[in-house]
């Protein structure tokens, strides 16, 4: 199985009369442009998962997402791709099947099993995690988003394919990315963590669970105050902003991930809280297909 043969994503430079202004180096790590549908971190996460289903022969994979998740998405996919058959519980109890996403899965034969909110909450415990290998028994488990210490060496690559820079930024959902980058990085780099979703600061304690070495680090931090509203929400000066960068840098973005972080950073350099000379990388972690769902609940 050949996930290593894609080429490196390329970096853009983002020329703007602020950044001149503020002597800042803004560059954007465009992994939305690693794959057509397993874009971003996604492709980070799943990569080393896939292999190491391969290895231990397992005949399926099983995870986890909501209807509208990237991680289903991205995941079905790379299922057709590789000729994995996968299961997907679904957040529910119903299927929309007019859904993109769900509909989008579902053309790449992935076996959609929608559970209650109840039951959902349940994919982390021990107990509900052994009754699903007993009804899988083939199957490789991937948590919630891809986040676990396969995908740590993903986001391990990522990093260490990045120039040297002051600043390194992604968004923060579950912690996985930013736990695999801090492996990664050069330690002279800050690491600036944007978390989508309110009341974040436990993201910390997701991190280092997932790698204990940092916390021993001190070049990171999660800010929390660029949530635009709560996970899978935003505000309309978030999605102003997304469209202007769409217009006029050529950059899409959507406004549940990339477009936070990007919008917060943007924030942080007019009020100069980075020093002149600043060398700032920003990630783009994909999701694109994420707009659909967007325009389809018509919040866009």
């Amino acid at each position: 199985m050949k996930t290593s043969s894609h080429l490196e994503s390329p970096l853009q430079t983002i020329k703007h009369p602020l950044l001149t202004a503020k002597k800042i180096q803004l560059q954007v790590k465009r992994d939305d442009l690693l794959h057509p549908s397993v874009q971003g971190n996604k492709w980070r996460k799943l990569k080393y998962n896939l292999i190491a289903l391969k290895r231990q022969q397992s005949q399926c994979l099983l995870t986890f997402g909501g209807a509208f998740s990237n991680h289903l998405y991205a995941t079905a996919m790379a299922s057709k791709l590789f000729h994995i058959p996968a299961h997907f519980i679904v957040r529910g109890p119903h299927l929309d099947l007019s859904n993109p996403t769900i509909r989008f899965a579902k053309a790449c034969k992935v076996n959609l099993h929608p559970v209650t909110r109840i039951e959902y909450r349940q994919r982390h415990d021990v107990h509900y995690l052994e009754q699903l290998k007993r009804q899988f028994p083939s199957a490789f488990i991937i948590p919630e988003g891809g986040s676990n210490q396969f995908a740590l060496q993903g986001c391990k690559e990522l990093a260490q394919s990045l120039p040297s820079s002051d600043y390194l930024c992604c968004a923060v959902g579950s912690g996985g990315t930013l736990a695999g980058i801090l492996q990664g990085v050069h330690k002279t780099t800050k690491v600036l963590g944007f978390a989508v979703l309110k009341n974040a600061e436990y993201l910390n304690e997701e991190v280092t669970t997932l790698n204990p070495s940092a916390l021993k680090l001190n070049n990171w931090q999660i800010l929390t105050q660029f949530h635009g509203g709560g996970y899978g929400k935003f505000s309309a000066p978030i999605w102003d902003f997304c469209q202007t960068m769409k217009r006029d840098h050529h950059l899409p973005l959507e406004p549940i991930y990339t477009g936070k972080m990007m919008h917060g950073l943007w924030q942080m350099i007019e009020q100069d809280q980075f020093p002149q000379h600043s060398r700032i990388i920003a990630i783009h972690t994909g999701g694109l297909q994420g707009l659909d769902g967007l325009r389809y609940r018509h919040l866009i």
